[in-house]
Protein backbone atom coordinates (compact mmCIF):
# COMPACT_ATOMS: atom_id res chain seq x y z
CA UNK A 1 0.00 0.00 0.00
CA UNK A 2 1.55 3.36 -0.73
CA UNK A 3 1.36 6.16 1.80
CA UNK A 4 -0.22 8.89 -0.55
CA UNK A 5 -3.06 6.51 -1.58
CA UNK A 6 -3.81 5.25 2.17
CA UNK A 7 -5.54 6.90 4.80
CA UNK A 8 -3.29 7.72 7.89
CA UNK A 9 -4.57 10.35 9.62
CA UNK A 10 -2.02 11.13 12.31
CA UNK A 11 -1.95 13.56 14.58
CA UNK A 12 1.05 15.81 16.91
CA UNK A 13 -0.67 16.34 19.94
CA UNK A 14 -2.11 14.31 22.42
CA UNK A 15 -5.94 14.23 22.39
CA UNK A 16 -7.37 16.44 25.64
CA UNK A 17 -9.59 13.80 26.48
CA UNK A 18 -7.29 10.56 26.07
CA UNK A 19 -6.44 9.29 29.32
CA UNK A 20 -4.36 5.79 29.04
CA UNK A 21 -1.62 5.03 26.65
CA UNK A 22 -3.57 3.20 24.40
CA UNK A 23 -6.09 5.74 23.55
CA UNK A 24 -3.79 8.64 23.04
CA UNK A 25 -1.61 6.46 20.93
CA UNK A 26 -4.90 4.76 18.57
CA UNK A 27 -5.99 8.58 18.49
CA UNK A 28 -2.77 9.85 17.24
CA UNK A 29 -1.82 7.10 15.06
CA UNK A 30 -4.99 7.18 13.40
CA UNK A 31 -6.24 4.29 14.17
CA UNK A 32 -9.64 5.23 15.84
CA UNK A 33 -11.61 7.87 16.34
CA UNK A 34 -14.33 8.80 18.83
CA UNK A 35 -18.33 8.99 17.40
CA UNK A 36 -20.15 8.77 21.22
CA UNK A 37 -18.77 8.15 24.54
CA UNK A 38 -17.51 4.52 24.52
CA UNK A 39 -18.19 3.92 20.90
CA UNK A 40 -15.50 4.11 18.15
CA UNK A 41 -15.19 4.07 14.06
CA UNK A 42 -12.20 2.25 13.57
CA UNK A 43 -9.90 3.94 10.89
CA UNK A 44 -7.98 1.23 8.25
CA UNK A 45 -4.75 0.92 10.33
CA UNK A 46 -6.74 0.09 13.71
CA UNK A 47 -9.11 -2.29 11.30
CA UNK A 48 -5.96 -3.97 9.71
CA UNK A 49 -4.44 -4.89 13.48
CA UNK A 50 -8.01 -6.00 14.56
CA UNK A 51 -8.89 -8.13 12.04
CA UNK A 52 -5.20 -9.65 11.98
CA UNK A 53 -6.48 -10.62 16.23
CA UNK A 54 -9.41 -11.65 14.65
CA UNK A 55 -7.59 -14.08 12.01
CA UNK A 56 -5.39 -15.35 14.57
CA UNK A 57 -8.47 -16.13 17.00
CA UNK A 58 -10.33 -17.73 13.76
CA UNK A 59 -7.66 -20.12 13.40
CA UNK A 60 -7.42 -21.41 16.86
CA UNK A 61 -11.31 -21.85 17.68
CA UNK A 62 -11.20 -24.17 14.07
CA UNK A 63 -8.42 -25.92 15.36
CA UNK A 64 -9.77 -26.37 18.92
CA UNK A 65 -13.04 -28.00 17.12
CA UNK A 66 -15.10 -24.87 17.27
CA UNK A 67 -17.37 -23.95 14.80
CA UNK A 68 -17.79 -20.77 13.94
CA UNK A 69 -21.72 -19.11 13.75
CA UNK A 70 -23.31 -15.43 13.50
CA UNK A 71 -26.33 -14.48 16.35
CA UNK A 72 -27.98 -11.05 16.27
CA UNK A 73 -26.90 -8.19 18.38
CA UNK A 74 -30.72 -6.99 18.99
CA UNK A 75 -32.06 -9.80 20.85
CA UNK A 76 -35.95 -10.58 22.71
CA UNK A 77 -36.24 -9.73 26.08
CA UNK A 78 -38.31 -13.30 26.82
CA UNK A 79 -34.56 -15.29 26.52
CA UNK A 80 -33.22 -12.69 29.38
CA UNK A 81 -36.44 -13.18 31.03
CA UNK A 82 -35.98 -17.35 31.06
CA UNK A 83 -32.43 -16.77 32.58
CA UNK A 84 -33.63 -14.29 34.74
CA UNK A 85 -31.05 -11.71 33.48
CA UNK A 86 -33.25 -9.19 32.76
CA UNK A 87 -33.16 -7.49 36.01
CA UNK A 88 -30.34 -9.02 37.50
CA UNK A 89 -27.97 -7.56 34.83
CA UNK A 90 -28.67 -4.09 35.60
CA UNK A 91 -28.19 -1.17 33.64
CA UNK A 92 -25.33 -2.27 31.37
CA UNK A 93 -28.37 -4.09 29.52
CA UNK A 94 -29.21 -1.22 26.87
CA UNK A 95 -33.17 -2.37 26.59
CA UNK A 96 -35.38 -1.17 23.75
CA UNK A 97 -38.85 -1.82 21.95
CA UNK A 98 -39.78 -1.75 18.68
CA UNK A 99 -42.84 -0.18 16.91
CA UNK A 100 -44.53 -3.30 17.70
CA UNK A 101 -44.25 -2.45 21.38
CA UNK A 102 -42.00 -5.46 22.22
CA UNK A 103 -38.85 -5.78 24.23
CA UNK A 104 -35.51 -6.43 23.06
CA UNK A 105 -31.48 -5.30 23.80
CA UNK A 106 -28.44 -5.23 22.43
CA UNK A 107 -26.65 -8.61 23.66
CA UNK A 108 -23.89 -7.32 25.95
CA UNK A 109 -22.97 -11.39 25.33
CA UNK A 110 -25.05 -14.12 24.00
CA UNK A 111 -26.10 -17.26 26.02
CA UNK A 112 -29.14 -16.87 26.18
CA UNK A 113 -29.65 -16.86 22.50
CA UNK A 114 -27.10 -19.74 21.77
CA UNK A 115 -28.65 -22.08 24.33
CA UNK A 116 -31.52 -21.22 22.57
CA UNK A 117 -30.51 -22.73 19.62
CA UNK A 118 -29.33 -25.79 21.05
CA UNK A 119 -32.11 -26.80 23.17
CA UNK A 120 -34.14 -26.20 19.55
CA UNK A 121 -31.67 -28.14 17.52
CA UNK A 122 -29.81 -30.58 19.60
CA UNK A 123 -31.92 -33.82 20.88
CA UNK A 124 -29.39 -37.04 21.18
CA UNK A 125 -25.87 -36.87 23.33
CA UNK A 126 -24.73 -38.06 19.44
CA UNK A 127 -24.72 -34.26 18.48
CA UNK A 128 -22.31 -33.14 21.46
CA UNK A 129 -19.92 -32.61 22.08
CA UNK A 130 -20.65 -29.08 20.46
CA UNK A 131 -18.82 -25.48 20.55
CA UNK A 132 -20.38 -22.67 18.42
CA UNK A 133 -18.62 -19.28 18.07
CA UNK A 134 -18.72 -16.03 17.14
CA UNK A 135 -16.98 -12.59 16.14
CA UNK A 136 -19.46 -10.14 16.75
CA UNK A 137 -20.56 -6.37 17.94
CA UNK A 138 -21.28 -6.63 21.36
CA UNK A 139 -23.12 -3.15 23.53
CA UNK A 140 -22.99 -2.75 27.46
CA UNK A 141 -24.17 0.74 28.86
CA UNK A 142 -21.29 1.13 30.78
CA UNK A 143 -21.94 4.63 33.31
CA UNK A 144 -18.14 5.59 32.87
CA UNK A 145 -16.99 4.37 29.36
CA UNK A 146 -13.06 5.85 28.92
CA UNK A 147 -10.04 4.61 28.06
CA UNK A 148 -10.77 3.75 24.39
CA UNK A 149 -11.33 0.61 23.58
CA UNK A 150 -10.21 -0.36 26.92
CA UNK A 151 -13.39 0.02 28.23
CA UNK A 152 -15.88 1.20 25.58
CA UNK A 153 -19.85 0.68 25.50
CA UNK A 154 -19.38 -0.85 21.99
CA UNK A 155 -16.95 -3.08 21.05
CA UNK A 156 -15.87 -6.03 18.90
CA UNK A 157 -16.25 -9.55 20.79
CA UNK A 158 -15.43 -13.36 20.35
CA UNK A 159 -17.45 -15.11 22.23
CA UNK A 160 -17.34 -19.81 22.21
CA UNK A 161 -20.12 -21.91 24.12
CA UNK A 162 -19.20 -25.50 24.66
CA UNK A 163 -22.22 -28.16 25.00
CA UNK A 164 -21.51 -31.86 26.20
CA UNK A 165 -23.42 -34.60 28.00
CA UNK A 166 -21.66 -34.26 31.70
CA UNK A 167 -19.33 -32.64 33.89
CA UNK A 168 -16.09 -34.59 32.16
CA UNK A 169 -17.04 -33.47 28.79
CA UNK A 170 -17.31 -29.86 29.72
CA UNK A 171 -14.05 -30.30 32.06
CA UNK A 172 -12.73 -31.17 29.00
CA UNK A 173 -13.80 -28.37 26.47
CA UNK A 174 -13.06 -26.18 29.24
CA UNK A 175 -9.28 -27.58 29.04
CA UNK A 176 -9.27 -27.51 25.11
CA UNK A 177 -10.17 -23.92 25.15
CA UNK A 178 -7.75 -23.20 28.17
CA UNK A 179 -4.99 -24.08 25.53
CA UNK A 180 -6.53 -22.13 22.47
CA UNK A 181 -6.21 -19.23 24.56
CA UNK A 182 -2.52 -19.71 25.72
CA UNK A 183 -1.76 -20.33 21.63
CA UNK A 184 -4.00 -16.99 20.69
CA UNK A 185 -2.18 -14.84 22.82
CA UNK A 186 0.98 -16.36 22.30
CA UNK A 187 0.86 -16.06 18.44
CA UNK A 188 -0.33 -12.21 19.32
CA UNK A 189 3.28 -11.63 20.55
CA UNK A 190 2.22 -10.99 24.25
CA UNK A 191 3.12 -11.04 27.55
CA UNK A 192 0.05 -12.42 29.77
CA UNK A 193 -0.73 -14.83 32.78
CA UNK A 194 -3.98 -17.28 32.72
CA UNK A 195 -4.97 -16.25 36.13
CA UNK A 196 -8.03 -17.85 38.28
CA UNK A 197 -10.86 -15.17 38.73
CA UNK A 198 -14.02 -14.83 40.08
CA UNK A 199 -17.62 -15.94 37.37
CA UNK A 200 -18.88 -12.03 38.10
CA UNK A 201 -22.34 -11.81 36.36
CA UNK A 202 -21.77 -14.51 33.82
CA UNK A 203 -21.62 -17.38 36.60
CA UNK A 204 -20.42 -20.98 36.87
CA UNK A 205 -18.21 -22.46 39.68
CA UNK A 206 -14.83 -21.65 37.53
CA UNK A 207 -13.35 -19.65 35.75
CA UNK A 208 -9.55 -18.17 34.37
CA UNK A 209 -9.03 -14.65 33.50
CA UNK A 210 -6.21 -13.88 30.86
CA UNK A 211 -4.34 -11.11 31.53
CA UNK A 212 -1.90 -8.89 29.48
CA UNK A 213 0.91 -7.94 31.91
CA UNK A 214 1.11 -3.86 31.37
CA UNK A 215 1.92 -1.14 34.60
CA UNK A 216 -1.66 0.29 33.65
CA UNK A 217 -3.38 -2.42 33.74
CA UNK A 218 -6.90 -1.83 35.92
CA UNK A 219 -6.90 -5.07 37.46
CA UNK A 220 -3.64 -7.01 40.30
CA UNK A 221 -3.48 -10.25 39.80
CA UNK A 222 -0.58 -12.69 41.38
CA UNK A 223 1.70 -15.34 40.73
CA UNK A 224 3.69 -17.67 42.08
CA UNK A 225 7.96 -17.56 41.95
CA UNK A 226 8.04 -21.12 41.56
CA UNK A 227 5.00 -23.36 40.59
CA UNK A 228 2.03 -22.02 37.77
CA UNK A 229 -0.27 -20.87 40.13
CA UNK A 230 -1.72 -17.44 39.32
CA UNK A 231 -4.99 -15.94 40.47
CA UNK A 232 -6.92 -12.42 39.83
CA UNK A 233 -6.51 -10.91 44.06
CA UNK A 234 -10.24 -10.99 44.09
CA UNK A 235 -9.93 -14.82 43.80
CA UNK A 236 -6.33 -14.85 44.84
CA UNK A 237 -5.33 -17.30 48.19
CA UNK A 238 -2.35 -17.40 50.45
CA UNK A 239 -0.75 -19.96 52.65
CA UNK A 240 -1.56 -20.24 55.91
CA UNK A 241 1.00 -19.49 58.52
CA UNK A 242 -0.24 -20.01 62.06
CA UNK A 243 1.23 -17.29 64.50
CA UNK A 244 3.57 -18.44 67.33
CA UNK A 245 3.91 -15.08 68.63
CA UNK A 246 2.96 -15.14 72.60
CA UNK A 247 1.35 -18.20 71.99
CA UNK A 248 0.30 -18.09 76.17
CA UNK A 249 -2.96 -15.82 76.47
CA UNK A 250 -2.11 -12.89 78.96
CA UNK A 251 -4.60 -11.16 81.35
CA UNK A 252 -6.78 -8.61 79.16
CA UNK A 253 -5.44 -4.88 79.59
CA UNK A 254 -7.12 -1.75 78.69
CA UNK A 255 -4.65 0.93 77.58
CA UNK A 256 -5.63 4.50 77.21
CA UNK A 257 -4.84 5.76 73.53
CA UNK A 258 -6.49 9.75 73.32
CA UNK A 259 -7.05 10.34 69.73
CA UNK A 260 -5.80 7.15 68.18
CA UNK A 261 -8.48 5.69 65.83
CA UNK A 262 -6.50 4.26 62.69
CA UNK A 263 -3.86 0.81 63.35
CA UNK A 264 -1.51 2.68 62.03
CA UNK A 265 -1.93 5.33 64.92
CA UNK A 266 -2.57 2.65 67.41
CA UNK A 267 0.44 0.44 66.79
CA UNK A 268 2.56 3.32 66.77
CA UNK A 269 1.33 4.99 69.77
CA UNK A 270 1.94 1.50 71.92
CA UNK A 271 5.35 0.61 70.08
CA UNK A 272 3.78 -2.97 68.41
CA UNK A 273 3.63 -4.22 64.38
CA UNK A 274 0.71 -3.59 63.14
CA UNK A 275 0.63 -7.61 62.64
CA UNK A 276 -0.47 -7.66 66.53
CA UNK A 277 -3.37 -5.53 65.57
CA UNK A 278 -6.89 -6.61 64.82
CA UNK A 279 -9.38 -4.26 63.24
CA UNK A 280 -13.23 -4.61 63.24
CA UNK A 281 -15.00 -3.40 60.47
CA UNK A 282 -18.62 -3.37 59.68
CA UNK A 283 -20.64 -4.26 56.47
CA UNK A 284 -24.24 -4.16 55.59
CA UNK A 285 -25.31 -7.14 53.74
CA UNK A 286 -28.44 -7.01 51.88
CA UNK A 287 -28.99 -4.03 54.76
CA UNK A 288 -28.44 -6.57 57.67
CA UNK A 289 -24.85 -5.64 59.63
CA UNK A 290 -22.17 -7.91 59.71
CA UNK A 291 -19.04 -7.63 61.34
CA UNK A 292 -15.78 -8.28 60.30
CA UNK A 293 -12.35 -9.46 61.70
CA UNK A 294 -8.73 -8.40 59.87
CA UNK A 295 -5.44 -8.50 60.59
CA UNK A 296 -4.42 -5.03 61.23
CA UNK A 297 -1.86 -4.87 58.24
CA UNK A 298 -4.68 -6.68 55.90
CA UNK A 299 -7.41 -5.53 53.56
CA UNK A 300 -10.49 -6.78 53.02
CA UNK A 301 -11.88 -8.94 49.87
CA UNK A 302 -15.32 -7.66 49.43
CA UNK A 303 -16.06 -10.07 46.77
CA UNK A 304 -14.92 -12.85 49.02
CA UNK A 305 -16.76 -11.38 51.61
CA UNK A 306 -19.70 -11.50 49.59
CA UNK A 307 -19.61 -15.34 48.71
CA UNK A 308 -19.09 -16.25 52.42
CA UNK A 309 -22.35 -13.95 53.30
CA UNK A 310 -24.17 -15.14 50.14
CA UNK A 311 -25.62 -11.93 49.78
CA UNK A 312 -27.19 -9.97 46.83
CA UNK A 313 -25.30 -6.26 47.81
CA UNK A 314 -22.47 -5.64 50.05
CA UNK A 315 -21.44 -2.07 51.31
CA UNK A 316 -19.57 -0.77 54.24
CA UNK A 317 -21.57 0.23 56.66
CA UNK A 318 -22.19 3.88 58.09
CA UNK A 319 -21.01 5.94 61.34
CA UNK A 320 -24.71 5.73 61.66
CA UNK A 321 -25.20 2.45 61.02
CA UNK A 322 -22.23 1.29 62.68
CA UNK A 323 -23.22 3.16 65.75
CA UNK A 324 -26.51 1.52 65.83
CA UNK A 325 -25.34 -2.41 65.39
CA UNK A 326 -22.45 -1.69 68.06
CA UNK A 327 -23.02 1.12 70.49
CA UNK A 328 -19.39 1.86 69.64
CA UNK A 329 -17.62 4.98 68.27
CA UNK A 330 -15.63 4.45 64.94
CA UNK A 331 -12.28 4.04 65.15
CA UNK A 332 -12.50 2.21 68.67
CA UNK A 333 -14.97 -1.02 67.71
CA UNK A 334 -14.07 -4.29 69.04
CA UNK A 335 -15.63 -7.43 68.62
CA UNK A 336 -15.82 -8.57 72.38
CA UNK A 337 -19.71 -8.58 73.62
CA UNK A 338 -20.80 -8.41 69.61
CA UNK A 339 -24.68 -8.59 69.08
CA UNK A 340 -24.56 -9.35 65.39
CA UNK A 341 -22.93 -12.11 63.24
CA UNK A 342 -19.12 -11.64 63.14
CA UNK A 343 -16.49 -13.45 60.07
CA UNK A 344 -12.55 -13.07 61.01
CA UNK A 345 -9.89 -13.38 58.18
CA UNK A 346 -8.39 -17.31 58.57
CA UNK A 347 -5.51 -15.42 60.08
CA UNK A 348 -7.39 -14.49 62.83
CA UNK A 349 -7.86 -18.21 64.53
CA UNK A 350 -4.06 -18.82 65.16
CA UNK A 351 -3.27 -14.92 66.63
CA UNK A 352 -2.84 -14.22 70.46
CA UNK A 353 -2.60 -11.55 72.65
CA UNK A 354 -3.64 -9.07 69.89
CA UNK A 355 -4.75 -4.94 70.53
CA UNK A 356 -8.24 -4.61 69.40
CA UNK A 357 -10.82 -1.88 69.76
CA UNK A 358 -12.33 -1.37 73.29
CA UNK A 359 -15.51 -0.07 71.93
CA UNK A 360 -15.22 3.37 73.99
CA UNK A 361 -13.67 6.76 72.95
CA UNK A 362 -10.12 6.57 73.53
CA UNK A 363 -9.60 3.31 74.51
CA UNK A 364 -8.03 -0.05 73.55
CA UNK A 365 -7.63 -3.67 74.83
CA UNK A 366 -4.20 -5.73 74.51
CA UNK A 367 -3.97 -9.37 74.73
CA UNK A 368 -7.07 -9.72 73.88
CA UNK A 369 -7.77 -13.88 72.42
CA UNK A 370 -10.33 -15.31 70.33
CA UNK A 371 -12.85 -18.12 71.85
CA UNK A 372 -11.43 -16.87 75.15
CA UNK A 373 -12.43 -12.60 75.09
CA UNK A 374 -14.77 -12.85 71.97
CA UNK A 375 -16.62 -15.32 69.81
CA UNK A 376 -16.47 -15.94 66.04
CA UNK A 377 -19.17 -16.65 63.96
CA UNK A 378 -17.54 -18.15 61.22
CA UNK A 379 -14.05 -18.25 59.90
CA UNK A 380 -13.17 -17.41 56.43
CA UNK A 381 -10.82 -16.24 53.68
CA UNK A 382 -12.04 -12.55 53.28
CA UNK A 383 -8.63 -10.89 52.80
CA UNK A 384 -6.67 -9.69 50.24
CA UNK A 385 -3.07 -11.70 49.67
CA UNK A 386 0.17 -9.64 49.44
CA UNK A 387 3.30 -9.46 47.99
CA UNK A 388 5.50 -12.26 49.71
CA UNK A 389 2.51 -14.15 51.02
CA UNK A 390 3.18 -17.73 50.61
CA UNK A 391 1.80 -20.20 47.78
CA UNK A 392 -1.23 -22.10 48.55
CA UNK A 393 -0.22 -24.28 45.95
CA UNK A 394 3.33 -24.97 46.48
CA UNK A 395 5.17 -24.62 50.06
CA UNK A 396 8.26 -23.02 48.37
CA UNK A 397 7.00 -19.94 46.37
CA UNK A 398 5.88 -16.28 47.45
CA UNK A 399 3.36 -14.60 45.79
CA UNK A 400 4.37 -11.83 43.70
CA UNK A 401 2.16 -8.67 42.32
CA UNK A 402 1.16 -7.74 38.87
CA UNK A 403 -0.64 -5.39 37.07
CA UNK A 404 -2.97 -6.91 34.03
CA UNK A 405 -5.66 -6.09 31.55
CA UNK A 406 -8.32 -8.65 31.35
CA UNK A 407 -8.28 -9.62 27.55
CA UNK A 408 -9.75 -13.02 27.81
CA UNK A 409 -11.97 -15.14 30.22
CA UNK A 410 -13.20 -18.71 30.22
CA UNK A 411 -15.96 -20.18 32.50
CA UNK A 412 -17.34 -23.72 33.40
CA UNK A 413 -21.15 -22.83 33.09
CA UNK A 414 -22.41 -26.01 34.43
CA UNK A 415 -25.77 -26.43 33.91
CA UNK A 416 -26.81 -22.27 35.00
CA UNK A 417 -28.30 -21.45 31.71
CA UNK A 418 -29.51 -25.00 30.30
CA UNK A 419 -31.62 -25.75 33.41
CA UNK A 420 -32.94 -22.03 33.43
CA UNK A 421 -33.67 -22.64 29.09
CA UNK A 422 -34.41 -26.38 29.75
CA UNK A 423 -31.93 -27.44 27.17
CA UNK A 424 -31.93 -30.97 27.49
CA UNK A 425 -31.24 -34.14 25.35
CA UNK A 426 -31.90 -38.12 24.93
CA UNK A 427 -28.86 -39.95 26.72
CA UNK A 428 -27.99 -43.79 25.80
CA UNK A 429 -31.12 -45.06 27.72
CA UNK A 430 -33.53 -42.24 26.26
CA UNK A 431 -33.76 -40.42 29.17
CA UNK A 432 -33.59 -36.88 29.68
CA UNK A 433 -30.92 -34.89 31.00
CA UNK A 434 -29.46 -31.64 31.42
CA UNK A 435 -26.49 -29.99 28.79
CA UNK A 436 -23.35 -28.51 30.50
CA UNK A 437 -21.72 -25.51 29.23
CA UNK A 438 -18.93 -23.72 29.17
CA UNK A 439 -18.62 -20.16 27.79
CA UNK A 440 -15.25 -18.37 26.56
CA UNK A 441 -14.93 -14.85 25.37
CA UNK A 442 -12.08 -12.75 24.28
CA UNK A 443 -11.77 -8.70 23.45
CA UNK A 444 -10.75 -8.03 19.90
CA UNK A 445 -9.91 -4.54 20.06
CA UNK A 446 -9.20 -4.47 23.63
CA UNK A 447 -6.30 -7.43 22.72
CA UNK A 448 -5.19 -4.73 20.34
CA UNK A 449 -5.35 -2.10 23.08
CA UNK A 450 -3.46 -4.09 25.62
CA UNK A 451 -0.61 -4.83 23.21
CA UNK A 452 0.00 -1.46 23.11
CA UNK A 453 -0.27 -0.68 26.62
CA UNK A 454 2.60 -3.30 26.94
CA UNK A 455 4.78 -2.05 23.77
CA UNK A 456 5.31 1.64 23.50
CA UNK A 457 8.06 4.10 23.97
CA UNK A 458 8.04 7.85 24.06
CA UNK A 459 7.68 8.05 20.36
CA UNK A 460 4.84 5.68 19.72
CA UNK A 461 3.20 2.19 19.26
CA UNK A 462 5.80 -0.91 19.22
CA UNK A 463 3.39 -3.47 17.52
CA UNK A 464 4.51 -7.30 17.48
CA UNK A 465 4.88 -8.27 14.49
CA UNK A 466 1.99 -10.62 14.25
CA UNK A 467 -0.69 -8.07 14.62
CA UNK A 468 0.90 -5.20 13.53
CA UNK A 469 -0.63 -3.18 10.50
CA UNK A 470 2.14 -3.72 8.63
CA UNK A 471 4.86 -5.98 8.77
CA UNK A 472 7.41 -3.17 7.21
CA UNK A 473 7.36 0.55 5.96
CA UNK A 474 9.80 1.11 3.42
CA UNK A 475 10.89 5.05 3.75
CA UNK A 476 12.24 6.93 0.74
CA UNK A 477 14.54 9.61 1.18
CA UNK A 478 13.34 12.34 -1.55
CA UNK A 479 11.22 10.43 -3.76
CA UNK A 480 11.62 12.60 -6.35
CA UNK A 481 15.17 11.08 -6.74
CA UNK A 482 15.17 8.71 -9.38
CA UNK A 483 17.66 6.41 -8.26
CA UNK A 484 16.31 6.01 -4.92
CA UNK A 485 12.22 5.82 -6.29
CA UNK A 486 13.55 2.77 -8.34
CA UNK A 487 14.93 1.39 -5.71
CA UNK A 488 12.26 1.75 -3.15
CA UNK A 489 9.57 0.49 -6.30
CA UNK A 490 11.93 -2.61 -6.59
CA UNK A 491 12.03 -3.28 -2.82
CA UNK A 492 8.57 -2.33 -2.22
CA UNK A 493 7.47 -5.45 -5.36
CA UNK A 494 9.75 -7.73 -3.64
CA UNK A 495 8.46 -7.94 -0.46
CA UNK A 496 4.62 -7.84 -1.77
CA UNK A 497 5.83 -10.60 -3.78
CA UNK A 498 7.17 -12.68 -0.73
CA UNK A 499 4.30 -11.90 0.74
CA UNK A 500 5.46 -9.11 3.19
CA UNK A 501 2.64 -6.87 4.38
CA UNK A 502 4.14 -3.28 3.06
CA UNK A 503 3.33 0.39 3.40
CA UNK A 504 5.59 2.44 1.05
CA UNK A 505 5.90 5.40 2.22
CA UNK A 506 6.45 8.18 -1.39
CA UNK A 507 5.46 10.72 0.51
CA UNK A 508 7.09 14.18 -0.52
CA UNK A 509 7.78 14.81 3.08
CA UNK A 510 10.99 15.53 5.10
CA UNK A 511 13.20 12.63 6.50
CA UNK A 512 12.11 13.78 10.04
CA UNK A 513 8.60 13.47 9.14
CA UNK A 514 8.46 10.04 7.88
CA UNK A 515 10.92 8.10 10.64
CA UNK A 516 8.33 10.05 13.65
CA UNK A 517 5.05 8.82 11.37
CA UNK A 518 6.76 5.55 11.16
CA UNK A 519 7.64 5.41 15.05
CA UNK A 520 3.92 6.66 16.08
CA UNK A 521 2.44 3.94 14.37
CA UNK A 522 4.66 1.12 15.62
CA UNK A 523 5.12 -0.56 12.28
CA UNK A 524 7.82 -3.68 13.45
CA UNK A 525 10.56 -3.29 10.13
CA UNK A 526 11.32 0.00 8.84
CA UNK A 527 13.69 0.09 5.41
CA UNK A 528 14.75 3.13 4.17
CA UNK A 529 16.55 4.06 0.80
CA UNK A 530 18.20 7.25 0.79
CA UNK A 531 20.90 8.09 -2.06
CA UNK A 532 23.65 8.26 0.05
CA UNK A 533 23.64 4.67 1.14
CA UNK A 534 22.19 3.37 -2.56
CA UNK A 535 26.03 4.62 -4.16
CA UNK A 536 27.14 1.83 -2.40
CA UNK A 537 23.93 -0.52 -3.24
CA UNK A 538 22.92 -0.42 0.31
CA UNK A 539 19.66 0.58 2.53
CA UNK A 540 18.85 1.01 6.18
CA UNK A 541 17.18 -1.63 8.25
CA UNK A 542 15.66 -0.70 11.41
CA UNK A 543 13.44 -2.96 13.99
CA UNK A 544 10.66 -0.58 15.90
CA UNK A 545 11.62 -2.72 19.06
CA UNK A 546 15.33 -1.30 19.10
CA UNK A 547 18.53 -2.43 18.52
CA UNK A 548 21.13 -1.29 16.06
CA UNK A 549 20.92 -0.10 12.34
CA UNK A 550 21.63 -2.37 9.90
CA UNK A 551 23.17 -1.57 6.33
CA UNK A 552 22.32 -4.20 3.54
CA UNK A 553 22.43 -4.75 0.20
CA UNK A 554 18.79 -4.56 -1.94
CA UNK A 555 19.07 -8.59 -2.03
CA UNK A 556 19.86 -8.95 1.68
CA UNK A 557 17.03 -6.74 2.72
CA UNK A 558 14.69 -8.53 0.79
CA UNK A 559 15.02 -11.67 2.05
CA UNK A 560 16.04 -10.37 5.74
CA UNK A 561 12.59 -9.15 6.56
CA UNK A 562 10.94 -12.05 4.61
CA UNK A 563 12.66 -14.39 6.65
CA UNK A 564 12.07 -12.06 9.91
CA UNK A 565 8.18 -12.38 9.04
CA UNK A 566 7.76 -15.61 8.04
CA UNK A 567 9.74 -17.02 11.60
CA UNK A 568 7.11 -14.25 13.55
CA UNK A 569 3.88 -15.64 12.37
CA UNK A 570 5.14 -19.63 12.70
CA UNK A 571 4.22 -20.29 16.03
Amino acid sequence: MRYTQYFVPTVKETPADAEVVSHKLMLRAGMVRKVAAGIYNYLPLGLRSIRKVENIVREEMNRAGAIEILMPMVTPAELWQESRRWEQYGKELLRLKDRKDNEFCLGPTHEEVVTDIVRREVRSYRQMPLNLYQIQTKFRDEIRPRFGLMRGREFIMKDAYSFDVDEAGADAAYEKMYQAYRRIFARCGLKFRAVEADTGSIGGNWSHEFMVLADSGEDAIVSCSSCDYAANVEKAESRLVESAEHADPRPVEKVHTPGKKSIQEVSEYLGMPMTHTVKMLVCMADNVPVGVLLRGDHDLNEIKLKKVIGCDELEMASDEQIAKATGAPVGYLGPQGAAIRIIADLTISSMRNVVVGANETDYHLRNVNPGRDFIVTEFADIRNVAHGDGCPRCSEGALEMWRGIEVGHVFKLGMKYSKALNATFLDQDGKEQTVFMGCYGIGIGRTVAACIEQNHDDNGIIFPLPIAPFHCIVSAVNPKDVAVSSAAEDIYARLQAAGVEVLYDDRDERPGVKFKDADLIGIPLRLVVGAKNLVEGKVELKQRSGGDMELLSIDESVSRVSAMVKEALTL
